[in-house]
């Protein structure tokens, strides 16, 4: 490692600029001293860190809680880092216990592959692919005998692995823990030895994975990683960690009028940590709208409706993200229907005796993913024929060409009967 006083003054103020980046929206680093060495040295030699991310393709979708990692990752590429962005295709095949109080049903090889592919295409809307080093752990865990698997557990014990407290509520609470598991943090620890990695990120959650790598990397003669631990965003609830099984989430590849309009539900305690961790604004520009908003002069409206604007544009382009600011002034600010609707045909063959029920209608239309669904919203008050409140789930209309159908803030359909 360089020693800092070998550094000149202007290397020195580097170092202390890339540390600055860093630490912006970062909940720990481990340790941040021998961090700031592996800065130091990279800076004044020139190699670059490599910076791994690991991410197992357990679900299709990405959305805004999993960029916080990505961003950060982001930074790293334009300090000038190299990226080691891991695709746990072997891993993935288990599924991360962090968290779960039962074991994760296991992916086919096939699950694990589509999704990864979908991966790929969402993550690179936010890191840059000339700078990123793709990798798929099974190019070295797969060629594993169980000799090295031996080789490789023998240098954990199990009280180490339940001081996971996941792995200890089950264990005290009687849940079964299956073997393979445990494998889990053994498997991602040594992605970062055949990686070589410097640095790792991940959530407050993963801090036992990526502590793991460190234990590894030592006890195989490498250099040990840095591990860096990046905050659990809130979904729209404002509570719970975003999760698209909660139905709290902005997903990166949603429509950018559906974007928008969730980015303007986010309760407003929350804009400034959404502007810090999922948003690409600056430091500077960040602590004046932190000043703005704590001393009244930035309207919370106008605050949000930039940051609405910024996800979208992010994801889809300055375009859409003027049109989608558009489209919500027109239609919730000015409570008027939008120009571009989009025309959805009904099949005459639908009706009986030219009438539907309301509950049908919707699901049919593919406004609603359920027949219970529907009716819920149709219970809420969120459906809406040509302006006029429905809400009867049990109301059987008559339907005719243009009639416009809405549910909820932001779904909007015109009718073509044919």
């Amino acid at each position: 490692m360089v020693k800092w006083e070998e550094l000149t003054p202007e290397q020195q103020q580097e170092v202390e600029r890339q540390m600055s980046v860093i630490r912006r929206g970062v909940v720990e680093i481990v340790p941040e001293d021998e961090l700031k060495a592996k800065v130091a040295s990279a800076v004044a030699t020139g190699k670059p860190l490599k910076v791994k991310l690991g991410l197992d393709p357990s679900a299709p979708d990405i959305h805004i809680g999993h960029t916080v990692v990505l961003h950060k990752l982001r930074q790293f590429q334009e300090m000038g880092h190299e990226v080691q962005l891991l695709i746990g295709d072997f891993t993935g095949r288990i599924g991360d216990p962090t968290g779960k109080s039962e074991t994760r049903k296991q992916l086919t090889e096939e699950d694990v592959k589509r999704n990864a592919e979908t991966y790929q295409k969402q993550i690179y809307k936010l890191l840059d692919p000339a700078k990123t080093k793709l990798y798929y752990n099974s190019e070295w865990l797969a060629p594993l005998n169980f000799s090295d698997v031996v080789t490789l557990s023998a240098k954990v014990t199990v009280a180490r692995m339940l001081e996971r407290d996941d792995f200890t509520k089950r264990y005290q609470s009687g849940q079964p823990i299956s073997i393979h598991e445990f494998f889990y943090p053994l498997m991602q620890g040594y992605d970062s030895v055949a990686l070589e990695s410097d640095v790792e990120l991940g959530g407050t959650d993963q801090k036992f994975n990526l502590l793991m790598g460190r234990t590894l990397q030592k006890e195989y003669g490498k250099p040990t990683q840095a591990a860096i631990m990046t905050p659990l965003l809130e979904g729209l609830d404002g509570v719970q960690k975003m999760s698209k099984s909660l139905g709290n989430y902005i997903g990166i590849d949603e429509e950018p009028n559906q974007i928008y309009g969730k980015a303007m539900s986010i309760p407003d305690e929350l804009m400034v940590k959404y502007y810090e961790l999922a948003t690409d604004i600056g430091n500077d520009e960040l602590e004046a709208l932190r000043q703005g908003i704590a001393d009244g002069t930035k309207h919370p409206r106008d605050t949000k409706m930039r940051l609405a604007a910024t996800l979208v544009r992010m994801f889809h382009g300055d375009e859409a993200a003027a049109a989608a600011e558009q489209h919500f002034v027109t239609v919730f600010q000015q409570r008027a229907l939008p120009d571009d609707i989009e025309v959805v045909t009904l099949a005459s063959s639908e009706l009986e005796e030219g009438r539907i029920r309301i509950v049908k209608l919707l699901t049919t239309l593919g406004l609603q993913a359920s027949g219970s669904e529907a009716k819920r919203s149709v219970q809420q008050g969120a459906v809406k024929i040509n302006e006029e409140k429905v809400d009867d789930p049990n109301a059987e209309i008559t339907p005719a060409d243009g009639d416009v159908i809405q549910v909820g803030k932001r779904k909007f359909v015109k009718l073509s009967i044919e």
